[in-house]
């Protein structure tokens, strides 16, 4: 029965679910006490008050007061027959009439039903009345009840007390942890009804799915080791190495949070409700057609993904990754490589190996000289130096008889522009 809106249209399934909540404590009928919660059947109602029959010697009167401490669709929807809860307010008071109330009994109802919900640990809905420094105070059926903001997750829960504001008259999804009837303090947990939620989404969508199958979802959350996407109510994981083809340092190279994505299902673990996602597998694999778009001495451009102590790596546009080792840089005398490059460059390389089979590449800048194509400097800029054409030939001179000693010329500087081409001359 939804109880969230009361009306005697559900007399009859209200009046059994009240029974059963009696019944058990109850047992059997004894005379009307003060204080006792019965069901009993509206008789008559005039502008003044009600008649109920409780099953007693005399009948109940529900006093105009209690009437109008009802809410008002609640009252409206009273009818002569409709079963109700009532509260024994006076057994008997001067006049000898039996005192009742609805107010109290409709409340009491709920309260019985907050414990119920406390252990069967039901979702129920709320709605937001107000705020003060602890949390947000919310209406639940006939009873007030309070939401600590530790337990908030609404807009509310980060944003301060100012932002609180926006929730009112808003619908929260909650549960019960804590009814006190003494204290009429009832407390509700949006945080645990959220938790609950997610849990039963998860394990839909683990019933679900299938490996294989491509989705879409919402980044949540990047961690160094990967990245979370909600794929409608359960968080599956990109584990980092899932993310692309090339290494990926941090999830945040490639993703942003709320970005929306396509992710294939990688694996299911049901028993642990686990999701492993994969971003990669949905990217074209730039080692299918690596050996028809690329050839051992090519001239290349990539990015530098990585610097360790034996070189660097880089990543072509279209993903493809490979090492250009220590020895390969430069003129081949570098003895660390983090001075010379760093993460982000981009390189003009030449390809000095290529095993497609093995997903393996191999960069130079050393090609086809001893001295090296490329300089050092030129290389590892963020943008490549302009080619300048090449020192046009000496001019023959002839040689003395008796030579003198010829000073070798010093190198040119590191400064000198690099041959866009890449092409040097080089003896077989």
């Amino acid at each position: 029965m939804d109880i969230s809106k009361p009306g005697v249209e559900q007399d009859q399934d209200f009046a059994n679910e009240f029974r059963a909540l009696l019944d058990s404590s109850l047992g059997s009928y004894n005379p009307p006490t003060r204080g006792e919660i019965r069901s009993a059947t509206i008789l008559q109602i005039d502008e003044r008050e009600v008649i109920v029959d409780m099953g007693a010697k005399r009948d109940g009167i529900v006093p105009i007061q209690d009437l109008e401490r009802l809410d008002p669709k609640v009252r409206g929807d009273l009818r002569v027959g409709a079963e109700i809860p009532v509260y024994v307010i006076n057994p008997r008071d001067q006049d000898d009439n039996l005192i009742v109330s609805i107010n109290m009994g409709l409340q009491q109802y709920d309260w019985e039903k907050a414990r119920s919900l406390l252990e069967t640990e039901d979702i129920v809905k709320v709605s937001v009345k107000g705020h003060n420094r602890g949390g947000i105070l919310v209406q639940w059926n006939r009873l007030e009840g309070f939401i600590p903001s530790s337990h908030l997750m609404s807009m509310g829960a980060s944003g301060g007390r100012e932002s609180w504001d926006d929730l009112l008259s808003a619908e929260l999804n909650v549960k019960v942890i804590e009814v006190d009837q003494a204290r009429r303090r009832l407390i509700f947990s949006e945080r645990e009804a959220q938790r609950e939620w997610r849990a039963q989404q998860k394990a839909r969508l683990l019933a679900e799915l299938k490996e294989g199958d491509i989705v879409k979802g919402t980044v949540t959350g990047l961690r160094d080791f990967g990245a979370f996407v909600n794929l409608g109510g359960a968080d599956g994981l990109i584990h980092v190495s899932e993310l692309a083809w090339h290494r990926v340092d941090h999830p945040r190279d490639v993703l942003r949070v709320g970005e929306e994505i396509q992710v294939y299902v990688l694996s299911l673990d049901r028993g642990a409700n686990r999701i492993a996602l994969s971003r990669k597998r949905l990217l074209d694999d730039p080692w299918e057609a690596a050996a028809e778009k690329y050839h051992e001495g090519q001239l290349v451009e990539g990015t530098v993904t990585n610097v360790v102590d034996f070189g660097a790596f880089v990543a072509l546009d279209d993903g493809l990754e490979g090492l250009l080792h220590l020895s390969e840089m430069g003129d081949g005398s570098l003895k660390e490589p983090h001075s010379y490059v760093k993460k982000s460059d981009r390189l003009k390389l030449r390809i000095s190996h290529l095993e497609p089979e093995k997903r393996r590449v191999g960069f130079t800048q050393r090609w086809g000289t001893e001295g090296g194509d490329l300089p050092p400097e030129a290389m590892a800029s963020g943008s490549p130096a302009e080619p300048e054409a090449p020192a046009a030939a000496p001019e023959p001179v002839e040689a003395p008889a008796a030579p003198e000693p010829v000073e070798t010329p010093a190198a040119p500087e590191a400064s000198a522009a690099v041959d866009n081409t890449g092409e040097t001359p080089a003896s077989e």
